[in-house]
């Protein structure tokens, strides 16, 4: 498909899940429920600016402006637009859903799942102390890659691996950046079943080894050693094979960071905001891994 097929799709795609399910996310109860500019076209062109490397607001607004006018005549102001964008925040979390049922077929019954998180930063480092934006969702965490803290989010992953392929996501949650990696994966490991789980050290649990045991679901992880303690080569030799193994999950959120800009909420102001560009741009992200609009 050529980029106007692709657009005309997008918004097809769109309006047929708003009007099916969406609506609810959105309801209005005023004399304005038929606005003009409807709102199946203010998610397409939220997406589609993402989906073409628009990653701020501003930009996305200007770039359709710009480009895209002959396509959506009744565009508002940027500022009524950010407003109407914000208003429908819960449609991206209820969209998402929607997405994964679109994915390709997962692979033969024998697979295996990955799970890892990521920070979605409102605030790092000495600024991450006074941040106040969205604090019924957001709080301060700790980031162990970059070696900062931070007032934010964390993005949880549990994805399905394809050999050769990024992997397709099975759970998607979201929780305040102080949340343990562990307690995500405690709360949804009755639902995992007939399938190997690889995770990074942050997982290691007893207790979750022995649950995920019994449901023919063995945890692995790399070897976590002792405090003074050295790893033989043995475990070295298994820590690298995990490692390896999970690297997909890496290279997903790679993806959806480069794709996106989501790791950086600096810009945000509200909790509505906060959560467009989060799950805004998990949507998008999620979009480019389904056969129509893969890229």
């Amino acid at each position: 498909m050529d980029w106007q097929e692709k657009l005309i799709a997008l918004f097809l795609y769109i309006n047929k899940h708003y009007d099916s399910e969406l609506f609810m996310y959105a309801e209005r109860m005023s004399n304005n429920a038929d606005p003009e500019f409807s709102d199946a076209e203010v998610i397409t062109v939220y997406l589609w600016g993402i989906m073409n490397g628009h990653g701020k607001m501003k930009s996305i607004h200007q770039y359709t402006l710009n480009h895209l006018s002959a396509w959506f005549p009744e565009l508002p102001s940027y500022a009524t637009y950010i407003q109407r964008l914000n208003r429908i925040s819960p449609v991206f979390s209820g969209l998402l859903p929607l997405i994964q049922n679109d994915f390709p077929p997962l692979p033969g019954p024998e697979f295996i799942r990955l799970i890892d998180s990521m920070p979605i930063m409102i605030a790092k480092a000495q600024r991450s102390g006074g941040a106040k934006i969205a604090r019924e969702i957001a709080a301060k965490g700790y980031n162990s890659t970059k070696k900062t803290y931070y007032y934010g989010l964390r993005l949880h992953v549990l994805a399905v691996r394809r050999n050769g392929q990024l992997p397709l996501p099975d759970y998607i949650g979201v929780t305040p950046a102080n949340e343990a990696d562990i307690n995500v994966l405690k709360e949804i490991a009755d639902d995992l079943y007939d399938a190997p789980v690889y995770a990074d050290k942050a997982y290691t649990s007893e207790t979750l080894d022995f649950l995920l045991a019994g449901q023919d679901s063995p945890m692995n992880t790399p070897v976590k050693k002792k405090k003074g303690e050295k790893l033989g080569m043995v475990e070295k030799i298994l820590s690298t094979a995990v490692s390896r193994v999970r690297q997909p999950i890496k290279s997903l959120f790679n993806r959806i960071e480069e794709k996106t800009g989501i790791q950086t909420a600096s810009k945000v102001r509200s909790t509505q905001g906060l959560l467009v560009h989060v799950f805004g741009k998990l949507a998008a992200a999620m979009l480019m891994l389904t056969p129509d609009f893969n890229s």
